[in-house]
């Protein structure tokens, strides 16, 4: 969780599609910080789809629910983010964008995180450009919970999160470790083209 050390004024508003969407990215965040366990496992089962391309990747996110188990997720999770076998990958934005960890979309970040007056939490030991943080603070800036200018938004997602994240998650897709998990890459993918669609049109 990231703490918030000062607010400001919000000048925007916060409808039921923000809602959704700060639903949407509280759950990736949830999925890439930690294994679901057997509680999340089942809600994530329940979720229902459409035909459109985010509802299609709902339906492929709860098959792939059905299909695994608290155990398995968890060494799932392992392998991909823990571990140091060929299939692990690194969700950093420093690791995508410089090929390096701690480098300088790292600094960027906590520059606008410091403006937005937000700072890590003590007890979380990854770097604050991983890429469930930058879920979180997404979350947090499209549901309303910190508190931000009406274009902070588009310029964080801009910044921070487009020119790369859409990358791991195509990657997690293909994991050759990934099962559950290449449907969280799925999802992630999917809406993250949706955002960058969105944030693209004129205001």
């Amino acid at each position: 969780m990231m703490d918030q050390a000062s607010r400001i004024a919000s000048v925007r508003t916060v409808d039921e599609f923000d809602r959704a969407r700060a639903q949407e990215y509280a759950l990736l965040a949830t999925l890439l910080t930690r294994s679901p366990d057997a509680h999340l496992l089942s809600r994530i089962c329940a979720l229902r789809g459409d035909a459109s391309p985010i509802g299609m990747a709902h339906i492929a996110l709860a098959d792939a629910a059905r299909r695994t188990n608290e155990q398995a997720a968890s060494r799932e999770f392992f392998a991909l983010f823990a571990g140091l076998g060929k299939g692990a990958l690194l969700p950093y934005a420093s690791h995508y964008l410089s090929e390096t960890l701690y480098g300088r979309p790292l600094a960027r970040l906590r520059e606008t995180l410091q403006g937005l007056g937000l700072q890590k939490a003590p007890e979380r030991t990854e770097p604050e450009d991983h890429a469930g943080f930058l879920c979180e603070i997404m979350s947090g800036l499209a549901g309303g919970s910190i508190p931000a200018s009406a274009d902070a938004e588009r310029i964080f997602f801009e910044e921070h999160v487009s020119r790369w994240m859409r990358r791991f998650f195509a990657d997690l897709e293909r994991a050759s470790s990934a099962d559950f998990y290449a449907a969280v890459g799925g999802l992630g993918r999917t809406f993250i083209d949706i955002e960058a669609e969105a944030f693209a049109l004129p205001a």
